[in-house]
């Protein structure tokens, strides 16, 4: 596999009108679409939760055992796959940011801190007594998402708004930094970066975009992330670099260029520093 295929969510309800939701049990779900035990990315939000079965989950080069109440939520174009077991079993959820924001006006996805990728595990364990809480709402959802009753779609986006402020809640109370003073900061930096890294990768442009001194910007960082703001988007940068180094086609310099690195040398120096490899030697080291 020469290239990481973007799957829209099309790709899996196409004898759906809905183009922007897609529901289904993982092991139906497998059934039709096994390809995408290989490495893919989705231009959708994801939500899968397991009930059964055992395996890896692999999100932008981090690994993670599945298990009974393994929940992932991923954002549109990070990249992942999966190694599971013959039993696996539980439902996967794709939907797009536009469906949810246009259905809730008042309240945006990103409103939800388990959705930010800036120092957040895409990663939640349910426990059997919460995932027997949870589940119903998944077995709901998909008896809608099957049916034609009328005002289908209402039922649909307030499960899945349920869903997410369950998981906010539990989320709330594991990670307590999401309650800090600075995490609008981090926030904020984060909805930046993604819209900037191509082309700033100086600190003082971020911490002038958020009207706050480089030095604040340093603090913020590193009291909620433990990195300096030039590691946090260096960490961007090199992440974006791995993701194209998959694409067999396409040259290091011509990645070099299109992360809007001049220097060809440099950047493999950059890369070699924070990944601790070459980018040559990283893209001969990964199974694709």
């Amino acid at each position: 596999m020469s290239k990481y295929p973007i799957y829209s969510i099309q790709r899996f309800n196409c004898n759906d009108v809905n183009s922007d939701f897609y529901i289904n049990t993982f092991k139906n779900h497998l059934v039709n679409h096994s390809f995408v035990e290989e490495p893919h990315r989705h231009n959708s939000y994801v939500l899968v939760i397991f009930t059964k079965g055992s395996g890896t989950h692999d999100i932008d080069f981090d690994s993670f055992k599945i298990l009974p109440g393994s929940m992932f939520f991923m954002q549109p174009g990070q990249m992942h796959h999966w190694v599971l077991s013959d039993d696996i079993d539980g439902f996967v959820v794709f939907y797009s940011q536009e469906m949810y924001n246009l259905y809730f006006r008042q309240k945006t996805i990103d409103i939800f801190p388990f959705y930010s990728s800036l120092g957040n595990s895409p990663e939640m364990f349910f426990g059997a007594k919460e995932l027997k809480g949870i589940e119903p709402y998944f077995h709901n959802m998909l008896e809608e998402y099957q049916g034609d009753k009328i005002m289908k779609q209402d039922k649909i986006m307030n499960i899945l708004d349920s869903i997410h402020i369950e998981i906010a809640r539990k989320y709330q109370e594991q990670h307590v930094l999401e309650t800090h003073s600075y995490n609008a900061k981090i926030k904020d930096f984060n909805v930046l970066l993604e819209k900037y890294f191509w082309t700033e990768k100086g600190p003082s442009f971020y911490a002038s975009q958020l009207h706050i001194t480089l030095k604040h910007l340093n603090r913020i960082c590193n009291e909620i992330l433990k990195k300096t703001t030039t590691q946090v988007i260096t960490d961007r940068i090199i992440l974006e670099a791995k993701r194209m180094l998959m694409d067999k086609k396409r040259t290091v310099n011509e990645i070099a260029t299109d992360l809007g690195f001049d220097d060809y040398s440099y950047f493999v120096r950059l890369f070699k520093k924070t990944a601790g490899v070459t980018p040559t030697v990283f893209r001969g080291g990964k199974n694709i």
